[in-house]
């Protein structure tokens, strides 16, 4: 059983502790440093000096024992003239239980002379008392030469009992009517905020006329698309614009509606893509990120399920539309476009990505993964998709009528249908597209598709059998099967004219 402690009383407790046993190096990942500055006065003595250092301001005084100290140390110096290095020179002359704040360190500590002077403070400031600070961005990565010495800690987002004050206040404030009926919403769209963006655009969207929601959302995705490889999805699919898949619908539907139902959902299209190289590639960056998800993964006792089928067979669909059906953000995840040539700089992406997504998510995140082959996923990345392996084969007859009747309302056109012997949903649907867009007959439309099932029959025969057996059938209740003969039905011709 998970602990019930909230997340930021469990960080107060580990940065008292920090400062209890005398730690004299601590690095503290936070989207909100002012707000942590806060929370490290809290946790110090009042009588303890506490000094802040940026580029610009240089060293500055936090309290009035620090103002008392500083002068004593620079006398008539201007102290924007300390720079980063001469600050940690400074900060070794600071008297017993100082604590010195030091601003954007992940912009300075690759510097050999700055690394060099945080780890010469380390066995002094352990002496008597004395610690560095160094406040640096979510998913930041120590450089080398200090990742034994300094202790990370990592500031959790405003959690729900947070971000229920900001909202309340700022209600209160505004004197927004009926403000308990619009809590939940509210909170469901701050979720992932830090403190301060949260009480700016609740500011911005709360008045007496009401709560903007929209606002609050588009803020929101903003907040996420921010983070390299991370996306929200825009369409407004849902499981009612999906002909067939009904067995992987009723299951999903009975996971969002569930307990502990999920708060997000996290999409990742061609996963077998994605992970290409893991184990094997030579700068052993794949390698690195497929261990951070796996570790995540576990650790966050996260589910999810893997898709597997041909192309155009509907898994990307059903993945979008779980998110619009359960009323929740669906988080497109692309792990190609985490990486950076630097060194380090593409696991720090995927951890500030994968924070964002707990945060978002409330650490209730739904993972859904589609795949053209699962022959080349790692083993154990498979089996944190605890939730299943659902394989779609190619529509049957009456799941390709139902399609037709999606895509025939939808684009507004009509007529005899083509022979769709072994057609996907996508090609059912890109017939009615171009019908509408060229002023085409269904027919003459038909004339400019491909089925994959001609043009990749190999692959489509090898994954039937592949799943045979082994994954769950995505239309049918059960273990999916697979019979030369029933494949032969199941691309067999369609009733034509059910909707001319």
């Amino acid at each position: 059983m998970q602990s019930t402690i909230r997340p930021i009383d469990q960080f107060m407790k580990n940065l008292k502790a920090a400062r209890r046993v005398s730690t004299p190096l601590v690095a503290i990942r936070s989207a909100d440093p002012a707000l942590a500055i806060e929370r490290v006065q809290e946790s110090v003595e009042k009588s303890a000096p506490v000094v802040c250092w940026d580029i610009v301001r240089g060293l500055v005084p936090a309290n009035e024992t620090a103002t008392k100290e500083l002068a004593k140390l620079l006398g008539e110096r201007d102290p924007a003239g300390i720079g980063p290095v001469e600050s940690l020179v400074v900060a070794a002359q600071l008297i017993e239980d100082s604590v010195l704040l030091y601003a954007n360190a992940q912009r300075f500590w690759a510097d050999p002379q700055v690394a060099q002077g945080i780890w010469n403070l380390r066995d002094g400031f352990k002496a008597n008392g004395r610690m560095l600070v160094l406040l640096t961005t979510p998913g930041a990565v120590l450089p080398d030469e200090l990742t034994q010495d300094v202790l990370v800690l990592d500031e959790p987002l405003p959690g729900l009992e947070d971000l229920a004050h900001i909202f309340e206040e700022t209600a209160a404030a505004a004197d927004l009517p009926d403000a308990a009926a619009h809590s939940g919403q509210a909170l469901d769209a701050l979720l992932g905020l830090a403190a301060f963006p949260a009480e700016q655009v609740l500011a911005m969207s709360v008045s007496r006329s009401g709560l903007d929601l929209d606002q609050l959302w588009d803020r929101k995705r903003q907040v996420i698309e921010q983070t390299p490889g991370l996306s929200v999805w825009r369409g407004g699919e849902t499981f009612d614009d999906i002909g067939g898949c009904d067995n992987i619908k009723r299951f999903l539907k009975a996971v969002i509606e569930g307990a502990e139902a999920p708060r997000g959902i996290v999409f990742l299209d061609e996963i077998e893509k994605a992970f290409a190289g893991t184990g094997t590639d030579l700068s052993g960056v794949k390698t690195e990120l497929t261990g951070a998800i796996l570790s995540w993964m576990q650790d966050r006792g996260a589910d999810g399920c893997l898709l597997i089928g041909p192309p155009g067979a509907a898994k990307s669909l059903v993945a979008k539309a779980t998110g619009n059906t359960a009323g929740i953000p669906t988080i497109a995840f692309d792990l190609g476009a985490m990486q950076n040539a630097l060194v380090g700089s593409s696991g720090e992406r995927l951890r500030s990505a994968l924070k964002v997504v707990d945060a978002v998510t409330n650490a209730r995140s739904l993972w859904i993964a589609t795949c053209n082959s699962i022959g080349t996923l790692p083993p154990e990345l498979r089996r944190r998709f605890t939730l299943g392996t659902f394989f779609f084969d190619l529509p049957s007859p009456a799941e390709r009528t139902a399609i037709w009747r999606i895509y025939l309302a939808k684009y507004g056109v009509s007529g005899e249908l083509p022979d769709d012997d072994g057609w996907t949903g996508a090609e059912i649907k890109e017939c009615c597209r171009k019908s509408y867009r060229l002023n085409l007959s269904l027919k003459e439309s038909a004339e400019y598709i491909v089925p994959v099932s001609r043009s990749a029959a190999d692959q489509i025969k090898s994954l039937r059998q592949q799943a045979s057996g082994k994954f769950i059938s995505a239309s049918n209740p059960g273990v999916y099967q697979f019979q030369e003969s029933t494949a032969v039905a199941r691309s067999g011709r369609a009733f034509r004219n059910a909707e001319a």
